[in-house]
C-alpha cells in the first residue's frame, strides 16, 4: 500500500504558542505489506518531535526541548490507510471514521455531518486531470478538536502541492483550520487550472471544427475532434461535480460557530472563486455543446455531399443505361441494327443524354 504522512506542527495541546511548539514534524505510517510498523521522518528544524501514537520523544538537536504536556498534531493524512491505521486513528481520536463505501454515499446527511463536535466532511476531488480518463477522488475531512485528519484512497495534484508547500513553509500548518482551507484553496485553485486549459483547448478545437476542407483530414480528423470534444465535456462535467460539493462543504462549514474570524474571511473568498469557476465551468459546459452539434453538422454535410455525388452519378447515368438496354433487347423486328450508322447513333446518344443531365445541374448550382 501507499504510505500515509502525517504532516503536523505540533504543539501542546493547551498551549499553541510560540517557541519551539511550532516545530514541524512528518510522521509515515504504513510501507511494504509485510511490516506496518510507524516510520518517523524529521524536519530539520530545531525541537522537531517524533511523534508515533500516542508518545512524542525529543529528537537531537541545537536546541533540546522541554515539553510539558503531550503534544498532538494539527494534520493527519492517511493516504490509502490499512484496517489496523484506521483503528489506531478511531482510539486515539475517539472517533468513527467512515468505511471507503460510506464515503461513496451522495447523500448530504452521509457526507457533511457533526458527531460528538467532530466535523465529518467527504467531498469529490478531481484528479487525474490531464489523462484522457480524468477521475473523481472522495476525500473526507475529519476536524475534531485541534487536528484535522484526511482520509483518501487518491493522490490528487492539490494534495501534493499542499504538501510541497507545508515543507517549504511550516507556517501554512499552523493550525487544523489553517491546513483545512489551505487544501481547500489548493484544490479550488487546482480546478480553476484545470478549466482555463479546458478553455483554451476548445478555442484550438473550435478553430479545427470550423476549418476550410483544404486543412483538415475528414474522417480521422472528426474522429479526434470528437474525441478530444468527449474528454473536454467529461472533464467539465466532473469539475462541475466537485465544485458543487465544494460549495455544499463551505454553507456547511459557514453554519459552524466554532471558526474564528480570519477563517470565515478565508471562507468567504473561498465560496467566491467557487461561484465563479462554476459559471465558467457552464460556459464550457455549453461550448462542449456546441462544438459538438457543429462537429456533428460539419459530418452530416460532409455525408451529404458525397450522396449527392453518387445521385448526380446515377442521374446522369440513367439514361445512357436505358438505351444500351433498348438496343441490348434481341428481338428479330429492329431496323437499327441493319443500319450502317446505328451503332455511332446508339454510342452519341448515350453521350448527349449522359452530358445533358450534367449540364443542367451544373447550371442549377447543384454541382
Amino acid at each position: 500500500m501507499d504510505s500515509n504522512e502525517f504532516f503536523a506542527p505540533v504543539r501542546t495541546t493547551s498551549d499553541e504558542g510560540g517557541g519551539s511548539e511550532n516545530a514541524t514534524v512528518t510522521e509515515t505510517h504504513g510501507g511494504s505489506s509485510d511490516d506496518a510498523a510507524t516510520e518517523a521522518r524529521v524536519a530539520k528544524v530545531p525541537g522537531a518531535l517524533s511523534v508515533s501514537g500516542d508518545d512524542a520523544t525529543t529528537m537531537p538537536s541545537s536546541k533540546p526541548v522541554q515539553s510539558k504536556a503531550p503534544r498532538t498534531p494539527v494534520w493527519v493524512d492517511l493516504l490509502s490507510p490499512t484496517n489496523e491505521e484506521i483503528q489506531d486513528i478511531e482510539k486515539r481520536f475517539g472517533i468513527e471514521v467512515p468505511t471507503r463505501e460510506e464515503m461513496q454515499e451522495i447523500e448530504l446527511s452521509s457526507r457533511l455531518y457533526d458527531e460528538d463536535g467532530a466535523l465529518f466532511m467527504t467531498v469529490s476531488v478531481l484528479n487525474r486531470a490531464a489523462s484522457d480518463a480524468p477521475q473523481t477522488a472522495v476525500v473526507t475531512f475529519i476536524l475534531v478538536k485541534k487536528t484535522l485528519i484526511t482520509l483518501r484512497y487518491a493522490d490528487p495534484v492539490p494534495f501534493k502541492t499542499f504538501i510541497r508547500r507545508v515543507n517549504r513553509s511550516p507556517s501554512l500548518a499552523s493550525s487544523a483550520d489553517a491546513v483545512l482551507f489551505g487544501l481547500l484553496e489548493q484544490i479550488v485553485d487546482r480546478l480553476a487550472d484545470v478549466m482555463e486549459q479546458t478553455a483554451t483547448d476548445l478555442e484550438g478545437l473550435s478553430n479545427q471544427v470550423f476549418a476550410s476542407p483544404e486543412d483538415r483530414k475528414s474522417d480521422q480528423g472528426h474522429q479526434d475532434t470528437l474525441r478530444q470534444i468527449g474528454r473536454a465535456g467529461n472533464l467539465s462535467g466532473k469539475a462541475k461535480d466537485s465544485l458543487l460539493n465544494l460549495h455544499r462543504l463551505g454553507l456547511f462549514l459557514s453554519t459552524q460557530t466554532r471558526l474564528k474570524k480570519d477563517a470565515k474571511a478565508r471562507l468567504k473568498i473561498i465560496s467566491r472563486d467557487i461561484v465563479s469557476i462554476t459559471e465558467h465551468a457552464n460556459f464550457i459546459a455549453n461550448k462542449v455543446t456546441f462544438l459538438l452539434d457543429a462537429t456533428l453538422g460539419m459530418i452530416s454535410l460532409e455525408q451529404n455531399n458525397i450522396i449527392k455525388i453518387f445521385s448526380v452519378a446515377a442521374a446522369a447515368f440513367l439514361p445512357p443505361t436505358l438505351i444500351a438496354s433498348i438496343y441490348g433487347m434481341n428481338f428479330e423486328v429492329m431496323p437499327e441494327l441493319d443500319w450502317q450508322f446505328g451503332y455511332p447513333v446508339a454510342i452519341g446518344l448515350m453521350v448527349l443524354s449522359a452530358v445533358l443531365p450534367l449540364w443542367y445541374f451544373k447550371r442549377k448550382g447543384w454541382l
